[in-house]
């Protein structure tokens, strides 16, 4: 900053420095890039060289998939990784001169998807970059795989031990961070984390053995608003991951206004002793509903992230108390009187 680069450069080389390996720190460095950048867009760049430099250690001490087993064997993606980088020029010039205006969204994404969640690395690769010389952008592509990487939570098989919620959820978040950076800089670096996020989607596959059941679209009642009651009712009990999905999805499918949907979890996660993690993936889900809201698929991102949050409620809820506390004090009150 003080040399002068201009945000958009600055953002672009951090971008790159977070892809130059593989899915680095589980991709909390690069998420982590992503939200001091949107911090200082809320800010106006404050104190940009103290945010900015904050993020540096991550890249230096991270872990690199290229040293992590799962990515080396039995099948090399970091191999297949390399080899679909090396023809990414190629593939964006051809989708430059083929694309004409068409949003892909629209119309290949249930394609898409049951490659991205198959079994074939290989294919996944391959049918990335055929999908960006179609005509496809890059931002386009990383919604798609954002939704691929949302539905390994929404299928996400509750007999898994409960510490795996993180392993579908780090990607999830991961691959919203790369849409939102592809969203800001126009970068073929950045591209890369497209691909790190597939790769991670299809290792995630064994959490979706058997998957569990996506709401009925059919399933439907006349008055949906009812529903929305019912959540916080839900959230007051343990292991209703599957109750939570089914309401949200019914809720929506019935036609439930979304936003009514979004404050409510939005209230719900404040009443639990939230961590990082359950504000995170709220938070991403909000941003890729807003591309997606159209779409089936946009339901299917709100269910997860109600799955999401129902695994991990309810909590103790002490923060609410400590709150409290400091209100007192602020105002003077003696506590213990």
């Amino acid at each position: 900053m003080q040399a002068g680069i201009e945000p958009q450069n600055l953002a672009d080389m951090l971008f790159a420095a977070a892809t130059d390996h593989r899915f680095i720190d589980g991709g909390h460095a690069l998420d982590f890039t992503n939200k001091a950048l949107e911090a200082l867009d809320q800010t106006g760049w404050q104190n940009a060289e103290t945010v900015l430099t904050s993020v540096v250690r991550g890249y230096a001490h991270a872990e690199r998939m290229e040293e992590a087993n799962a990515w080396r064997y039995p099948i090399d993606l970091v191999a297949i990784l390399e080899r679909a980088f090396e023809a990414l020029p190629e593939a964006l010039a051809s989708g430059r001169a083929k694309s004409n205006g068409q949003d892909i969204i629209k119309t290949d994404v249930e394609h898409l998807i049951s490659i991205l969640l198959g079994d074939d690395p290989d294919a996944i690769a391959t049918t990335l970059l055929n999908t960006l010389r179609q005509g496809c952008t890059p931002e386009q592509l990383a919604r798609i795989v954002a939704y691929a990487a949302a539905l390994r939570i929404a299928q996400f098989q509750t007999n898994n031990d409960f510490r795996d919620w993180d392993t579908a959820h780090h990607t999830f978040t991961f691959a919203n961070a790369v849409h939102q950076g592809l969203k800001r800089v126009s970068s073929t670096e950045l591209l890369r984390g497209v691909f790190d996020a597939a790769m991670a989607v299809y290792l995630n596959r064994f959490l979706n053995v058997p998957p569990a059941r996506l709401p009925d679209p059919a399933k439907r009642v006349e008055d949906p608003t009812t529903l929305i009651s019912e959540l916080p009712e839900l959230l007051d009990r343990q292991q209703q991951v599957n109750a939570a999905g089914t309401l949200v999805g019914t809720y929506l499918h019935s036609g439930g206004d979304s936003t009514q949907l979004l404050e409510m979890l939005g209230k719900l996660l404040l009443q639990e002793d939230r961590d990082f993690h359950t504000i995170q993936n709220l938070e991403a889900a909000v941003q890729q509903y807003q591309h997606w809201q159209n779409h089936e698929a946009g339901i299917h991102i709100l269910i997860a992230t109600a799955r999401y949050l129902a695994a991990h409620a309810p909590t103790m809820r002490s923060q609410g108390q400590t709150y409290e506390i400091a209100a007192r004090l602020q105002k003077g009150e003696h506590i213990y009187e």
